[in-house]
């Protein structure tokens, strides 16, 4: 059974409504639409790790997770840095105020 829902007569059409400004959401959204993605800023909420420690956690070849970890670094989620002793590693890790602006988009967004 379907409930009809009443909704209120208006006078005229509501023509001046502005455009909400979603990009920065929608955008964000695509972004961690993919599991992968999602998975690597779940894992970095611990603190940082290199390429090896995220494929091992989520049983992704190096590679796959090196592409994501790309994207997410062009849009400015994470960031990495390089082994203080050993140059050749590099860890990986969120840029909490780039989340949190990113949070505060998906709320405006959501209310």
């Amino acid at each position: 059974m379907t409930t009809r829902i009443e909704l209120p007569l208006l006078p005229e059409l509501r023509l001046d409504i502005a455009a909400p400004a979603v990009t920065d959401a929608a955008a964000t959204a695509a972004l961690l639409g993919d599991p992968v993605r999602a998975g690597i800023l779940a894992l970095l909420a611990s603190g940082p790790h290199c390429v090896c420690e995220m494929a091992a956690a989520m049983g992704e070849r190096q590679n796959n997770v090196s592409n994501h970890l790309a994207k997410l670094r062009r849009a400015g989620l994470v960031r990495a840095s390089r082994h203080m002793v050993d140059a050749r590693w590099v860890y990986y890790e969120r840029d909490e105020a780039a989340c949190a602006a990113a949070l505060q988009a998906f709320e405006r967004l959501l209310r």
